[in-house]
Formats: structure tokens, C-alpha cells, sequence
């Protein structure tokens, strides 16, 4: 491994250590020794790494788990839900949560702003690829119950919310019985906001019955697939997509299938770190 790869991967080991570690104190002398990096100089090394403060890294990251865990874990009091993601008291988090995102977690439990979050929220900057591990598989059909965002990308959660809605009264759970997919029909970084589409999926054995909350059947069909795995942050997830299309494809002498991109979510963003977030992306090949 080269120098630079060495002080990437020093770098990747303290933003794994502070994703660990959000409900505990962060100091710079203690991130400095997990990187074996200078105290004196770690800060400014790590603003010039990651284009943004300790401090402000660090805060960003407590809110994004909390925002998530305000929505997806609606029976978690916001009180606990504080503590555990590092802050103080519920009153420094409600006027952190506040100020960054401007509005209070009980306001965005009840009606969260994605648009916003995802303006607001400083996105993390820890998934760096050089070259990715590319393996060709064939995979059977997935016969999958699908609800269908159209849209803003901005809002898909505001979808993916629907979405557990109706698993939970299907009593499908994402763990035991049910796959999580998503089916990326569009590049959110060039279709208007309004045309984008994106399935958000659950595995079945049999079609879903008519609901309220607008859930279909469909199939994922199988055949041969180019896959890399991502690692963190789904906000991150296009990095690996056009890792596939700019940097495997053209050398590969591969021609992709009549079927978009397709995500499978190992582990869910509702319940696990962002750093330790895994999907598989799939390239449907010919």
C-alpha cells in the first residue's frame, strides 16, 4: 500500500472509531491516538482531509443517526434518543437539532423535511474508492412487493416510511422472512426532480394484496450481473454505481441488460451505524 492509501486508511479507522462511539465524549486528543496522528496537528489535518471541522463532522454525524432514529424508531422517546447519540441533555440536542435543521425533533418526527435534511446535513465524506472488487454472478428471479416513489430522490423516505408501514402489517420483516431491494430507474444526478423513479422493494412469496398504502407485486428478473459491494453511507451509493459505469464497464467488454441498477440493502440505515451499512449493487448484464 502506498503513502496515500496509509493515511486513508488511518483516516477511515477514526471515522469508524467516531461512528462507533457517538453517545461517548469525542476529543481531538483521543481521535488523534486512534489515527497515530499528532495532537497538535490532527485538527487541522483532518479539516484539510475531509473539508470540514472535527467539531462539525462529529455534530453532523450525531444528528443524521438521530434523524433516523426519530422516523424509523417512532417508539424510542426523543429523550433517550439524545442520550444515546452523544448529546448532553435533551436540551442542548433540541437546540442543535434546531439550528442545524431547522426544526425540532418532535416536529421532525411528525413531519420530517428530507428536502431540508438533505440540504442542511453536512454529507459524510468517508467512502474514498481507488478500486473497487467487481464479481459476475447469475441470480435466480426475485418476486418482490414493490412501492413506487416518484419524485424528488429527497423525499424516498418519506416513501421508504410507507413502505414499513405496509410490512409491518404484512408481517414481513426485513430480517427473517423478507430481502430489502431498491430498483434505481433514474440518475438522480440528471433526471428532473419531479420524473425520478425508484422502487423500494421487499422480497415475497406470493403477490401483496391490495392495500392502502399503494404496494404492488413485481419481479426482479435474474441472469447474469456484474455486483460490487458498497460500504457506508447509502447518501453515497452513486460513487459505487458509476464506479461500474466509468472505471469496470468499458474495459470489461460486458454490455448491460434492458433493466436498471438495482440495490440490495444488507443491513437497513433505521438500525445500523453508517459506517458499517452494506449493499450489494447490482449491473444487470446481457
Amino acid at each position: 500500500m502506498d503513502k496515500a492509501g496509509r493515511y486513508a486508511r488511518r483516516f477511515d479507522k477514526v471515522l469508524g472509531y467516531i461512528a462507533s462511539h457517538l453517545d461517548q465524549p469525542l476529543d481531538v486528543e483521543r481521535l488523534s491516538r486512534v489515527a497515530h496522528f499528532s495532537v497538535f496537528h490532527f485538527h487541522r489535518q483532518f479539516s484539510a482531509y475531509l473539508g470540514v471541522s472535527v467539531a462539525r463532522y462529529i455534530l453532523a454525524q450525531r444528528l443524521r443517526r438521530a434523524s433516523y432514529w426519530l422516523v424509523f424508531q417512532p417508539g424510542v422517546k426523543i429523550t433517550d434518543i439524545a442520550l444515546d447519540c452523544g448529546f448532553d441533555n435533551p436540551e442542548s440536542f433540541s437546540r442543535a437539532f434546531k439550528q442545524t435543521l431547522g426544526q425540532s425533533p418532535s416536529e421532525f418526527r411528525r413531519r420530517p423535511d428530507w428536502a431540508g435534511w438533505h440540504a442542511r446535513i453536512t454529507p459524510p465524506v468517508s467512502e474514498r474508492m481507488d478500486s473497487m472488487e467487481v464479481r459476475i454472478v447469475t441470480v435466480a428471479p426475485v418476486m418482490v412487493a414493490a412501492l413506487e416513489h416518484r419524485g424528488a430522490p429527497e423525499k424516498v423516505n418519506d416513501s421508504a416510511l410507507r413502505f414499513i408501514e405496509w410490512r409491518k402489517s404484512s408481517g414481513l420483516s426485513p430480517v427473517a422472512s423478507s430481502q430489502t431491494y431498491g430498483i434505481a430507474y433514474d440518475n438522480p444526478e440528471t433526471v428532473e426532480p419531479e420524473k425520478f423513479r425508484f422502487d423500494i422493494c421487499g422480497s415475497v412469496d406470493a403477490p401483496p394484496l391490495a392495500n392502502t398504502q399503494g404496494v404492488v407485486g413485481k419481479q426482479i428478473p435474474g441472469g447474469r450481473c456484474a455486483v460490487v459491494r458498497h460500504q457506508g453511507s447509502h447518501h453515497k451509493i452513486g460513487d459505487s454505481v458509476w464506479y461500474l459505469y466509468r472505471e469496470w464497464l468499458p474495459g470489461s467488454g460486458e454490455t448491460p441488460r434492458d433493466f436498471p441498477v438495482y440495490f440490495h440493502y444488507l443491513n437497513l440505515a433505521s438500525d445500523t451505524p453508517e459506517h458499517l451499512l452494506q449493499t450489494d449493487v447490482y449491473l444487470p448484464l446481457r
